[in-house]
């Protein structure tokens, strides 16, 4: 005797079950970010002394002779290196990080959205270090020589540590979103919220709001905020370059001839013949287990 099929709707938790695999995978991403920036921290735990010795050498270089840093609180010689090398720990696992967070992303995106975030992924990461590595290496040197300089006379330039490590965060920070820039703008473009004309229209705005940007975000100095100012206008322009060929690589991926991602909406014609086949298929569904019985 044949068994009559299973008309029944799925239950709630059949429902759920996708819903719970992906909290559980998220779960699971969330515990190897965790695993390998405590793994760093652990490696660079022994140097933190010296990683906060190397940081403070820019400005080390620029006091006056026989001044060195302080420390105010009492716990400061301690929770400073130990924040700085955390710090450090999630600055250098930051490409697992985004790998984890990216593996999660990616099934749920069209063939031709992969093949265009990660190389922005990518550049995204490699442009944020190296506006940290801008900022040590070009200013730093520039706005801590500015910076002890005008110091009156008869004040001792002696910089506390918590405050000296806040300060080269916020810069660090400051110079690393503005090197984002490029990928901002292709966003920008290739979302559809901008064009390159509108965005070349808007050129003196964006210089203006650089420079407003860079006054918010760096110390009260002109060279650090010309600094900061000028990168991103080189940056800018270098995005909306790029924006016209990922527009363009875009364009081409989903005009390909048999790609399986494109998505195409239905006419009104195509959209009645697809219910209709629907409706038939019910009904032969429904009359199914009477003939059977």
């Amino acid at each position: 005797m044949t068994s009559k099929p299973d008309n029944s709707p799925p239950s709630g938790e059949e429902l759920e079950q996708p819903f719970i695999s992906h909290l559980v995978e998220l779960r699971d991403r969330l515990l190897r970010i965790v695993l390998a920036v405590a793994v760093i921290f652990l490696c660079l735990i022994p140097f933190a002394n010296r990683l906060f010795s190397a940081l403070s050498g820019p400005l080390m270089a620029h006091l006056p002779e026989g001044s060195n840093m302080i420390a105010i609180e009492v716990a400061s010689p301690f929770l400073t290196p130990f924040k700085l090398t955390l710090v450090m720990a999630v600055f250098l696992a930051m490409p697992f990080v985004l790998y984890q967070f990216w593996a999660f992303v990616a099934p749920g995106l069209y063939r031709h959205e992969r093949r265009l975030v990660m190389p922005l992924l990518a550049s995204s990461t490699i442009l944020f270090y190296a506006g940290a590595a801008f900022a040590y290496y070009v200013v730093f040197p520039l706005v801590f020589a500015f910076l002890t300089g005008t110091a009156p006379d008869g004040v001792a330039v002696m910089t506390d540590i918590s405050r000296y490590l806040d300060f080269v965060l916020m810069l660090f920070f400051a110079f690393g979103i503005a090197f984002e820039v490029p990928v901002f703008t292709v966003l920008l473009v290739w979302t559809g919220m901008a064009t390159r004309e509108g965005l070349r229209q808007k050129r003196p705005y964006i210089i203006v709001g650089a420079f407003v940007v860079g006054m918010l975000l760096t110390p009260p100095d002109i060279i650090s905020q010309t600094l900061r100012a000028v990168p991103v206008l080189i940056l800018f322009e270098l995005g909306v370059y790029l924006s016209g060929w990922f527009v363009s690589r875009k364009d081409t991926v989903d005009e390909a001839d048999g790609d399986p991602d494109r998505y195409e909406p239905l006419t009104e014609t195509e959209m009645a013949d697809e219910l209709d086949r629907l409706e038939a298929v019910e009904q032969r569904d429904s009359l199914l287990p009477g003939i059977i019985a």
